[in-house]
């Protein structure tokens, strides 16, 4: 799925925002150890500036440009979802 946006606050767990085929599908935990969540936010902030998909109004999201792709392993439309990969589009 395209990593579209990411949600990070001071206290609470950091969150990438998914979708598929251009279809907002949720967002999913970053529970990476350091140096791996290191590298996601590296890639990350060369991906921001985004504008806000149409009609998705997310509190604190900073939006990404499209190239980068993430495995996610999710129960039930991204319920209880963490992020297990990523990396740069084609």
């Amino acid at each position: 799925m395209d990593i579209i946006g990411v949600q990070r606050e001071a206290g609470k767990p950091a969150m990438v925002l998914m979708a598929d085929k251009g279809r907002y599908m949720g967002g999913a935990f970053v529970t990476f150890k350091a140096d791996k969540r290191q590298a996601l936010w590296d890639r990350v902030a060369a991906k921001t500036g985004a504008p806000s998909p149409k009609g998705l109004a997310k509190e604190k999201a900073e939006w990404l440009k499209p190239g980068l792709v993430g495995r996610v392993k999710f129960l039930d439309k991204l319920r209880h979802a963490s992020l297990k990969d990523f990396w740069e589009a084609n």
